[in-house]
């Protein structure tokens, strides 16, 4: 038997030679003190893995409480909103005075396209979608 401990290897050996100096009449008492020590051993394992496995799990919920990426914050879609209103207007100009109408119809139809694609991209339906997208590193091993 190979011990995984050193130090209750050291307390075996000890016990056994001081079981063999101090005769039977001691065996329990040596053998009970030893399981003490053994008992103490396995708690402080125990309890190590213990907060180990608290410590794992804190972790793991404290990365699925982020926003996973793909979601957009409140802040985050009304600065891209307040953005686009305010990048609307020079664009309108520019339509108007090079197009007319039509250019202003162009103009307001990009901005709404790119405001559209933006939303669409914060939906469940796009996060699913794009989830069960394979990597090529899916398809290896």
């Amino acid at each position: 038997m190979e011990a995984r401990d050193p130090e209750l290897r050291k307390e075996l050996d000890a016990m056994l030679k001081a079981r063999s100096e101090l005769g039977p009449e001691y065996e329990s008492a040596l053998v009970d003190s030893f399981l003490e020590k053994v008992e103490r051993h396995l708690d402080g394992t125990l309890d190590r893995r213990a907060r180990r496995h608290l410590a794992e799990q804190r972790t793991s919920t404290v990365r699925e409480t982020r926003t996973p990426q793909g979601m957009r914050t409140f802040g985050e879609r009304f600065g891209f909103g307040a953005l686009s209103l305010v990048l609307a207007i020079p664009l309108s100009a520019i339509g108007v005075a090079n197009a007319g109408i039509d250019g202003l119809v162009v103009a307001w139809a990009g901005i709404v396209g790119v405001n559209a694609v933006h939303a669409a991209h914060g939906l469940p339906w796009s996060r699913t979608r794009r989830a069960g997208r394979r990597t090529a590193s899916d398809w290896e091993g």
